[in-house]
């Protein structure tokens, strides 16, 4: 869902800073509001893919907010995603009446908020488009089948590790830190510690390298964690090119 537009409609500063982060983190682009009048300014005059709003907010607030934006939009509307610090049954209820798609009440974990968003992203439409397969280097996936061929020969991966290698090769080139696979390849309420995909890594490698000690395709950030080597799509671009 990299390269999208989120607005975060939030007047606590530590707060929409925190959730940012978060979000650049993933690849997106943030516009902030502190007060209602101007989030509903910025969500009427800009294009965010999705809001992040706060319900209790000076100003208008967030039902008013809401509200006046479900009126104006055409069906579905841009996703909504509210942040509450009532937990009452009533005020949920309501939030989600009014036209909110899903809630969070605080405190919540800036990981689950990221997981959240994703799921409304991928309803809406306005996630990033999955490939139906990637061919690179020799190293052909299919994302359809959870299929792995390594120069035509089939590769059996475990759930986990294709879930891994499938992460790492739809961004060849990027650097993803061990918490970011370990969100992605387990889910954000995955307890489990960083480290965890190192293990997963090594099985990889021993099924995808030639040497795993000198690996081509599964490459180490030191101090940061993982990428997949871009090198294998310069080589496929210039193939294509000169053919």
């Amino acid at each position: 869902m990299a390269g999208n537009e989120i607005l975060i409609i939030e007047d606590d500063r530590k707060t929409a800073d925190l959730i940012r982060l978060y979000l650049e983190r993933e690849g997106h682009s943030v516009r902030m509001a502190h007060d209602g009048n101007r989030g509903l300014a910025l969500a009427e005059n800009s294009s965010p893919v999705a809001i992040i709003l706060d319900l209790m907010l000076p100003g208008l607030d967030g039902l008013d907010i809401c509200h006046a934006l479900r009126a104006a939009q055409e069906d579905p509307g841009v996703p909504i995603l509210m942040l509450t610090a009532r937990s009452t049954e009533d005020d949920l209820i309501l939030g989600l009446e009014v036209g909110a798609d899903d809630y969070l009440t605080k405190p919540f974990s800036p990981r689950e908020l990221i997981g959240r968003l994703q799921a409304l992203l991928r309803r809406s439409g306005n996630g990033q488009e999955e490939p139906e397969n990637i061919d690179i280097g020799g190293l052909a996936v299919n994302f359809l089948a959870h299929e792995v061929r390594l120069r035509g020969e089939r590769v059996s991966l475990t759930p986990a590790e294709f879930r891994l290698l499938a992460t790492l090769v739809k961004s060849p080139g990027r650097a993803f830190s061990r918490q970011e696979l370990l969100d992605r390849v387990f889910g954000f309420t995955y307890d489990g510690q960083p480290r965890t995909i190192d293990v997963h890594i090594l099985k990889l490698r021993k099924k995808l390298e030639a040497d795993p000690t000198d690996p081509r395709y599964v490459l180490t950030v030191y101090g940061h964690g993982y990428k997949f080597s871009d090198q294998h799509s310069a080589i496929s671009d210039q193939l294509l090119a000169d053919s």
